[in-house]
């Protein structure tokens, strides 16, 4: 396949493998994809991702945020309120993860939860 050996994902770029290791890493993909198209508080994400510890969501989102892919909404009311949705590039990069997903899903059928 020429391009797979047109993508250069070492030394040539650092910072597009860093991206892509964020995007598909495995809290990565669960967030992009719990997020879509929705709007959601830390406890409601935490509650739809079965296993994500809460360290490991907060670096998520945190690394994602940085990453220009999720975008985090703090309002000024007591107590604190804060909202997390994609940003236009979140979306992207999600509705390029779907397809793989489901791919995973048919190979592996109904036995296996997506995690």
């Amino acid at each position: 396949m020429p391009f797979v050996r047109d993508l250069q994902l070492d030394t040539d770029c650092p910072d597009t493998r860093l991206l892509v290791e964020h995007v598909t890493s495995k809290w990565g993909v669960l967030v992009l994809l719990t997020l879509d198209d929705r709007t959601l508080r830390w406890s409601e994400l935490k509650r739809e991702i079965a296993g994500v510890s809460e360290k490991m969501l907060i670096q998520t989102l945190q690394v994602l945020e940085a990453d220009g892919l999720v975008r985090r909404t703090a309002l000024p009311v007591v107590p604190p309120h804060v909202e997390y949705s994609l940003t236009d590039d979140g979306r992207a990069a999600a509705a390029h993860l779907a397809p793989l997903v489901r791919w995973a899903q048919a190979r592996v059928g109904p036995r296996v939860a997506v995690s």
